[in-house]
């Protein structure tokens, strides 16, 4: 599942916190619980995030097993992103996340 070359810390909270760090990162697990998606795909849904950051965090959600990459033999090459069945259970955890921020977190505006 992890790839032996990045260890991760000990702590699981530490091991969440380094592998979804920053908010691209659940932003991008967030549109990939809707079903499987292209890199362009991604970037249209997920405005102001850099080709660089996304294409870093896609290479360790594959490295730590949340994401699976999947390329087509095309022309042009079609490259699919996709969760894990490990990354679709990080549905929960979103949703946790969105119940709180919308109960106890006010909107500024």
């Amino acid at each position: 599942m992890c790839d032996p070359e990045h260890t991760l810390p000990e702590c699981p909270v530490a091991r969440f916190l380094t592998v979804l760090d920053g908010p691209w990162a659940t932003l991008i697990v967030r549109d990939l619980l809707t079903g499987p998606k292209r890199f362009t795909e991604l970037r249209t849904g997920l405005p102001g995030i850099s080709p660089k950051t996304l294409s870093s965090r896609l290479q360790r959600f594959v490295r730590t097993g949340l994401v699976t990459r999947t390329a087509y033999a095309e022309i042009p090459p079609r490259v699919v992103y996709e969760l894990t069945p490990s990354g679709a259970r990080l549905e929960i955890v979103l949703a946790t996340m969105a119940a709180w921020a919308e109960q106890d977190l006010p909107r500024i505006g």
